[in-house]
């Protein structure tokens, strides 16, 4: 199951050279997640209100070519693994066919208290993809 998720480069988004600030890569990876998690059906302000909350716990980045103002990209996630305490996730930046940014990223849950707990039972129970 991969989703998809449509980011329109804005001029805000640029650094000095005119490409988009790479940090602001982590910020579209982290839409995506978002959207992805609310499309199969996880309620994360209800998952807050009991005291559980998803953290990134490790990401691998790799930038590859450069985005521009106004560029369309497209940004893929998908889970490569899940256990009952981690999910690991691979999300790729794409200018049409071409890979601009590509990202591992570990997620768990902890709980109100800052310590580790296991994610929901709907996520561990969906399938996953190699990570190509």
């Amino acid at each position: 199951m991969t989703h998809c998720l449509p980011i329109r480069v804005y001029y805000e988004d640029t650094d000095m050279a005119g490409i988009v600030y790479y940090a602001n890569y982590l910020r579209y990876i982290e839409r995506a997640r978002s959207d992805w998690v609310r499309e199969i059906g996880i309620d994360q302000l209800e998952m807050k209100s009991d005291g559980v909350v998803f953290a990134v716990r490790r990401v691998e980045a790799d930038y590859l070519m450069p985005a521009v103002f106004d560029d369309l990209l497209e940004v893929r996630t998908w889970p490569t693994s899940i256990s009952p305490a981690r999910m690991v996730m691979r999300q790729d930046v794409m200018r049409g066919d071409q890979l601009l940014f590509q990202a591992v990223v570990t997620i768990v849950c902890i709980n109100s208290a800052g310590k580790p707990c296991r994610l929901p039972a709907k996520l561990r129970s969906i399938p996953v993809r190699a990570a190509d």
